[in-house]
């Protein structure tokens, strides 16, 4: 039973990694150099360069990393794997270090940056992207706001009054980069607004999951710790005022900010967020925006391949490793624990991204791009079902059980599983064919007609023939006109 499983696993990662492969578009043009190296740059090389630079890659590592992980803990290398994540290591000076095992460095230090790159990609959606338009912002922050009261109500449903009750978080957040890898999968059957909807909607996901974070599950909290924190933010606050307009010097301050906010009891991550609110977002001089990146642009550009590559899949490396069985997976959907989450990220998030984009566009909070319609909605809710990353972290900070931080995973592991697979069937079957909004001929046309009127055969308002007998002044033709303009 157990191999058969494995090889439908493995399976899947293989669809998902030639899938991507397949969206690149390798140059048929034939250079001048010799056959065979020709042969392997087109073929092998390009198309493996292009993929790299796509998000199905970010997902395909993601997912590898997951299953290696649950390879190695379902093998006789069970042992070796926890006792490698639980090597304590010890990193400072004499009277001022910090010792956790190798997966809580993981978990509190790499994570931090994940968190880093996160929060600067919603600092930039709210000064430059979508998220600075207010009707357009509003509808993925409600959608999101509905997919995570949702999911959490569905969990307490379950396990409201149980031992279990605080991991109410855990179905709250999506997972950017396994969205991110879906969207690219489809991006050929849906309207490319979708992927910025849904990307807005996982970092707002996230933005809240890290609320919950810092509010409900960071105990015991440092008091003078805490004020040291604050204080080495105010310093940076105070550079970004008197107009620092590089992020080197920001970065110097994030090793004592991340030090004082894990010894203050509030989660360490929570650390990396506070620093990108502090990367400036724009240039001193408003004419270089045409010929430099911001300084947070260029740094998230930096940061985000570490992240995708490198951060997420040694996060998942080392949480998804879970001893399974058949006897596992089926108390997964007949436990509380279990129900709850799997019910939370799968119902859950369809049910409430998109109640809650209904309501908001039918109420005029919010405004759906012109390009979408209800039902896309359902489908990028459907995929944010896939908690995983961020889910497999809640778990770790909600439980201290052993047994039971284990029977979560396995859950959201079954849930993301399962979210994944709703995904996809739904982009297939309702999907378009075409990633752009139908063309419709009943409207009339506009004063300068766009490329759709021109293949409907509908004239301009400013280019209409004249009535019969009407006279029209001729506009003498400028200089340096072609033949074909006057």
């Amino acid at each position: 039973m157990r191999r058969e499983v494995w090889s439908a696993i493995a399976g899947l990662f293989v669809a998902v990694v030639v899938g991507g492969l397949m969206q690149t578009q390798p140059d048929r043009r034939r250079p001048a150099r010799p056959p065979a190296r020709w042969f392997r740059e087109r073929w092998f090389i390009r198309p493996v360069q292009d993929f790299l630079r796509t998000e199905v890659a970010g997902g395909a590592m993601l997912l590898g990393a997951a299953l290696l992980a649950l390879a190695v803990a379902n093998s006789e290398l069970a042992s070796e794997y926890r006792e490698f994540w639980g090597t304590e290591l010890t990193l400072g000076l004499s009277g001022l270090s910090i010792s956790l095992n190798l997966q809580h460095w993981v978990n509190d230090l790499l994570m931090a940056i994940f968190f880093f790159v996160v929060a600067m990609e919603i600092k930039r959606e709210l000064v430059v992207g979508e998220l600075r338009h207010p009707r357009l912002a509003a509808l993925p922050v409600m959608a999101a706001l509905g997919g995570m009261v949702v999911p959490a109500g569905i969990y307490l449903l379950f396990n409201a009054g149980t031992d279990v009750g605080r991991g109410w978080g855990i179905p709250m957040a999506t997972d950017i980069a396994f969205a991110a890898g879906m969207m690219a999968l489809f991006s050929k059957r849906i309207p490319a607004a979708l992927k910025t909807f849904l990307l807005t909607l996982a970092v707002v996901d996230d933005l809240g999951a890290i609320a919950v974070i810092a509010v409900y599950y960071s105990e015991g909290v440092d008091l003078t710790a805490l004020a040291l924190a604050g204080a080495v933010f105010a310093i940076g606050a105070v550079m970004l005022l008197a107009g620092v307009s590089r992020a080197w010097p920001f970065l110097l301050l994030a090793p004592f900010l991340w030090v004082a906010t894990f010894e203050s009891g509030v989660h360490a991550t929570i650390a990396g967020v506070a620093l990108a609110t502090l990367i400036p977002a724009r240039l001193r001089d408003p004419g270089d925006y045409d010929e430099r990146p911001t300084p947070l642009s260029a740094l998230e550009h930096r940061l985000h391949p570490l992240t995708s590559f490198v951060i997420v899949p040694v996060f998942a490396f080392a949480n998804a490793g879970v001893s399974l069985d058949v006897g596992d997976l089926g108390e997964a959907f007949s436990d509380r624990l279990g129900l709850g989450i799997i019910g939370g990220l799968v119902v859950g998030k369809l049910l409430g991204i998109t109640a809650f984009a209904w309501f908001a566009q039918r109420t005029g909070i919010g405004q759906l791009h012109p390009s979408l319609r209800i039902r896309h909605i359902a489908l990028a809710a459907a995929v944010a079902g896939i908690g995983f990353t961020v889910s497999l972290f809640i778990t770790e900070l909600a439980f201290d059980s052993v047994e039971v931080i284990d029977a979560a995973r396995v859950a959201v592991l079954l849930a993301s599983l399962a979210a994944a697979c709703v995904g996809a069937l739904l982009l297939l079957v309702f999907g378009e064919s075409r990633g752009r909004s139908p063309i419709r001929c009943g409207r009339p046309a506009a004063a300068t007609p766009s490329p759709s009127d021109r293949l409907c055969g509908r004239r301009g308002s400013a280019t209409r023939r004249p009535p019969p007998g009407a006279t029209t002044a001729k506009r003498a033709p400028s200089p340096g006109a072609r033949k074909e303009d006057v």
